[in-house]
């Protein structure tokens, strides 16, 4: 089994306030060339979502951030790799609003979309459900379900409501009903990630999901180029579920 590409990297420009690569640290050249040198065939360039206030993309250089890519594109893909921009949204409400509108989804080739700590929800009721009693919930058990269900629900809003081509590192960091998910995702083509650096989905996940058809994409999440192409974790953890490798979407 072979990872054909690596569709959630990120750069310098997913810094937020702060300084360029303190929390990613190549720039998309960089990135680009190390996907090329280990044999990939896709690279998806995705910042995280405008609304992270320490690790967002600035809406002023996702112009920027296209041109480079399409320059590089040009560059590579007649040498066998594609070079394609996306951008990992961040779930802000509970009624699946994500911080992405009809500018940046015409701009990009790619849309993820995750949950984060740190993005700017929506309104101060639906950033405590988000980041308050989920985690409240996570640690003590205290309205777990009841949480669960609320932030699954979210999920599957924005799913409904925007084209997600994948869902990032499912129930990292907030409890999910991920066979509920899964089943909105196939029903939708939205893939579920297998993440090389969260680990999820993991793999009691994976065994959840073994009857549902929803399919998968195993990605490094990188944050420097050095973890370009670095699949081991997810592959591992796919591996040992037994499912069938067809249902990776980057894989043959």
């Amino acid at each position: 089994m072979k990872i054909t590409g690596d569709f959630h990297t990120h750069t310098i420009y997913s810094s937020g306030f702060l300084i360029k690569g303190m929390h990613a640290k190549s720039t998309i050249e960089e990135n680009v060339e190390a996907a090329y040198k280990k044999g990939l065939q896709t690279i998806v360039i995705s910042e995280h979502g405008p609304s992270h206030y320490l690790y967002g993309v600035r809406r002023k250089n996702l112009k920027l951030i296209r041109e480079e890519v399409n320059r590089l594109n040009e560059i590579y893909s007649p040498k066998g790799l594609k070079v394609l921009m996306g951008l990992e949204s961040n779930l802000v409400g509970l009624n699946g609003q994500i911080d992405v509108d009809e500018n940046i989804i015409e701009m990009i080739d790619v849309l993820l979309m995750g949950f984060h700590y740190g993005s700017t929800p929506k309104s101060i009721r639906e950033g405590m459900n988000l980041y308050v009693n989920s985690q409240i919930a996570k640690l003590s058990g205290y309205k777990l379900d009841e949480i669960t269900e609320v932030i699954t629900e979210s999920y599957i809003n924005a799913i409904r409501n925007f084209p997600i081509d994948i869902i990032t590192h499912p129930g990292a960091k907030v409890n999910l009903d991920i066979l509920k998910l899964a089943q909105e995702a196939e029903k939708r083509d939205v893939a579920l990630e297998i993440n090389s650096r969260h680990g999820n989905l993991n793999l009691e996940d994976l065994k959840l999901l073994k009857n549902a058809n929803v399919k998968f994409y195993i990605n490094s999440d990188a944050h420097s180029s050095k973890e370009v192409g670095n699949f081991e974790l997810g592959l591992e953890i796919f591996l040992s579920s037994g499912l069938d490798k067809n249902r990776v979407v980057n894989a043959i």
